[in-house]
């Protein structure tokens, strides 16, 4: 039986890469083109087109944030902001309300 895997990303390479999950021994997982750190985002994550530089900002923003794509049950890993202009958005409402920033990032609808 296979081993299940994950997605790690490089932003600065724009790339994204499938591996096992990491083990208690695992040492950390760099990028094969540049040897900057992999961050793990989740078994849930779809990479964009690495020409999609808006995109790929996007995501920056959320995984700086803290925000990861791991599945939850059947639901999968909920909803995340596809564009820039919904992460302002949610950026306005956090600063407005005072809500953490990531927890803004992730609702589907503001009030």
């Amino acid at each position: 039986m296979a081993h299940a895997k994950t997605s790690y990303v490089c932003l600065p390479c724009r790339a994204s890469y499938k591996q096992p999950y990491p083990g208690h021994h695992d040492h950390d997982r760099v990028c094969p083109r540049c040897a900057d750190p992999l961050i793990h985002v989740g078994s849930a994550f779809a990479a964009p087109k690495r020409r999609d530089t808006a995109a790929w900002r996007t995501l920056s923003v959320l995984l700086h944030a803290g925000v990861r794509f791991h599945k939850s049950c059947c639901g999968g890993p909920g909803y995340r902001p596809r564009t820039l202009s919904e992460v302002r958005e949610r950026m306005a409402y956090a600063r407005a309300t005072g809500e953490p920033f990531a927890q803004a990032l992730v609702r589907r609808e503001l009030p």
